[in-house]
C-alpha cells in the first residue's frame, strides 16, 4: 500500500466515525420505535391532545418536540416534530 492509499483510507475512516457519532446523537432513542416523525404536509388524525413536551425546554432555537394524542378511534399515538423554543433566548 502506498502513502496516498493509506492516507485516503485513514481520512475515510475518520469521516465515517464522525458521521456515526453525529447520527447517534441526533437519532431518536430506541424507546421511540412506535413514534411517527412528522413531515410537512402529513395528515394527523388528532381528536384530543394529551401532552406536548420539548426535549430542551430552556433552549433558544430549534428543538425536538413530542405530542401524545388520541386519534378518532381512541388509539394513543405519538408524533415527533421540530419547533422553535425561545425560552432560553432572554436573560431572566
Amino acid at each position: 500500500m502506498n502513502f496516498k492509499t493509506l492516507a485516503s483510507a485513514s481520512l475515510f475512516a475518520v469521516l465515517s466515525l464522525g458521521a456515526v457519532a453525529a447520527n447517534a446523537t441526533s437519532a431518536a432513542p430506541a424507546s421511540n420505535a412506535g413514534v411517527m416523525q412528522y413531515h410537512y404536509g402529513d395528515h394527523l388524525d388528532v381528536k384530543r391532545v394529551l401532552s406536548v413536551k420539548d426535549d430542551q425546554p430552556d433552549a433558544c432555537g430549534v428543538v425536538n418536540t413530542r405530542m401524545d394524542y388520541l386519534d378518532s378511534r381512541g388509539q394513543h399515538e405519538s408524533v415527533d416534530y421540530l419547533t422553535y423554543s425561545s425560552a432560553g433566548c432572554h436573560d431572566h
